[in-house]
């Protein structure tokens, strides 16, 4: 099989992998792409390991013995394999596929919350989650008569960890949290958090979809019992992400979906669920997806994680100064850069980010305006939406002079 990673050179100079960097939005006007925290751009490599799969190795996994099963199976679980190694997990039967970061934290409210939690147990959650974070425990409270408490914000964007401490004391049955908030780059502190709340004997969910596309996330040294994330937001595909669970807690966990594939007996009136991994990964799985998932694995490594960190603290550096430029503009979060991630959400004067986002469009430059999913965590700031620009190895300084100038083009055009 060819391994399209290869076949590029790995040099500082990342935007050349990225087909979709070289398109024009109209002529003489290219595409500056600063919304990443949304979903990456992909690269040669991942486009062409997925094209692989579809032109070479066609077929279905796990049930053919003839060659195209054969290798498309060894390419799915190779997959599979290196995700689980880029996470610092020895076990691959602790890395199950799912659709998406979202899909991984119902898996574990619908399957070890539902059998787990009774009513009156304590949920301890974040000011600053994503819905996809939120809802399902909401969900699940409602079901189940749980308790919802959260750890307040402060107002340089950081989680007040006193107020923490003192929630630990009620003694909640589960902590979850996101790693780096999508709206105000702040990167929790998941080792003290999660070593926290094992103290107080509570099973710990760490949402990494911001996090480990960006910055080195060992599962050994944070510690979680379940880590969820996203390949999309880390060069791969849409339509897969993956749940990391540790095996003797996933083992005890009720299957998530009926179906083929994950089961080992099937009989008129009862089943009899598979082995780990398979147990949560009912029918046919997307195969050419989890393939492109593992080569965007491949360029991360390649680039080395360390080099993405360090890239991206110099990019948020350099842009923060630059902000500075425009009367009017406020930053949310953190501006301790080594605190925060490549994401930066500002208000501007009177202006709405719907109308900064469309008067940058026009400039080519691709920005989110909107709450990002995180409309409780706007509304703790007393705002209702923001504008984001995020950043990726993609990206380099020219792209936040395109942003600077797009963003003194809305002030003329409103003053």
């Amino acid at each position: 099989m060819v391994d399209p990673i290869n076949q590029f050179d790995r040099s500082n100079d990342y935007k050349k992998d990225f087909p979709i960097l070289k398109r024009e939005v109209r002529p003489g006007v290219p595409i500056v792409y600063l919304d990443s925290a949304a979903t990456s751009q992909k690269p040669e490599s991942v486009i062409a390991a997925m094209e692989v799969y579809y032109r070479q190795l066609n077929a279905n996994i796990h049930r053919g013995v003839h060659t195209l099963a054969e290798e498309a199976t060894a390419a799915y679980e190779g997959a599979r394999e290196r995700i689980t190694n880029f996470i610092g997990a020895r076990d691959t039967r602790e890395l199950i596929f799912t659709r998406n970061t979202t899909e991984s934290i119902n898996l574990v409210t619908q399957t070890w919350g539902r059998s787990t939690l009774k009513t009156g147990d304590l949920v301890i959650l974040t000011e600053m989650e994503h819905h996809s974070n939120l809802v399902p425990w909401q969900m699940l409270a409602a079901e189940k008569g749980l308790r919802l408490e959260f750890i307040p914000v402060n107002d340089d964007g950081y989680l007040d960890l006193d107020v923490y401490q003192q929630l630990l004391k009620l003694e909640p049955k589960v902590v979850a949290f996101m790693h780096m908030s999508n709206v105000l780059g702040t990167i929790n502190p998941a080792r003290e958090i999660i070593r926290m709340a094992k103290n107080a004997g509570a099973i710990t969910l760490l949402d990494a979809a911001q996090s480990i596309p960006h910055f080195t996330v060992d599962v050994n040294e944070v510690d979680a019992d379940f880590i969820a994330f996203s390949a999309h937001k880390m060069l791969g595909p849409t339509g897969i992400g993956a749940l990391w669970g540790k095996r003797t807690i996933l083992e005890n966990m009720p299957p998530f979906l009926g179906g083929g594939d994950m089961i080992k007996k099937v009989f008129l009136r009862s089943f009899s669920a598979n082995d780990l991994p398979h147990k949560f990964e009912a029918g046919t799985p997307a195969i050419a997806e989890a393939i492109g998932f593992g080569a965007a694995v491949d360029y991360l490594v390649s680039a080395g994680m360390d080099r993405i960190l360090q890239h991206e603290q110099r990019l948020v550096t350099y842009a923060l100064e630059k902000l500075k430029r425009i009367h009017g503009l406020h930053v949310l979060g953190p501006d301790s850069v080594s605190a925060k991630g490549g994401v930066i959400s500002f208000t501007l004067e009177d202006i709405h980010p719907h109308d900064i986002a469309q008067i940058l469009d026009s400039e080519g430059i691709a920005v989110r305006a909107g709450h990002h999913c995180a409309m409780p965590l706007h509304e703790r700031f007393k705002i209702t939406v923001s504008t984001r620009a995020s950043f990726y190895l993609y990206n380099d300084e020219e792209d936040i002079d395109h942003l600077i100038k797009g963003l003194e083009k809305v002030q003329q055009i409103f003053r």
